[in-house]
């Protein structure tokens, strides 16, 4: 996969932050996404858009809170392909992994900047930015976990196994 960055320093955001409470009312993808992330930055929606970015990287811990699956659908639905942490909340990890969302653990998120184009290999375990050409290795995530985001999710990739 290769995609350019959005980044936030920030640790600890939770899942109000990544979708608010008061727009839970709705289940309609494209109303969550429009309003992804907009406690933490209002222009959000728009950068993602205007500048292609795929690849969210984010401070640790992210997606801490709430177990509401909306955090990871609205930021999937926003054109968010991937997100890079040191850390992410269990429960954020698993809702992501179950809607088809890639996630990433990297410790040194330093050197990675907003704008830069990154080459992921997700079977290697392996991050090149293109930008500044730094190489990162990651832990390999196991063949299962890749066919269930690679099939759109767990429920997608059960129907195509076992129904």
């Amino acid at each position: 996969m290769n995609g350019k960055v959005i980044k936030y320093h920030q640790k600890d955001i939770n899942t109000d932050l990544i979708i608010p409470a008061r727009y839970l009312f709705s289940k309609e993808l494209t109303f969550l996404a429009n309003h992804c992330m907009e406690d933490l930055d209002p222009d959000f929606k728009k950068k993602v858009k205007d500048n292609n970015y795929s690849i969210l990287v984010v401070g640790s811990n992210f997606g801490c809170g709430s177990s509401r699956e909306q955090a990871p659908l609205a930021l999937k639905s926003s054109g968010i392909k991937c997100i890079i942490a040191p850390s992410f909340a269990r429960i954020f990890f698993r809702n992501s992994i179950n809607i088809g969302l890639q996630l990433v653990e990297l410790s040194n998120i330093e050197d990675i900047n907003t704008g830069d184009e990154l080459e992921i290999d997700f079977y290697l375990g392996e991050i090149k930015s293109i930008t500044s050409g730094h190489n990162y290795t990651v832990k390999k995530q196991p063949i299962f976990l890749q066919e269930i985001i690679s099939d759109g999710g767990l429920i997608k990739y059960a129907r195509k196994r076992f129904i």
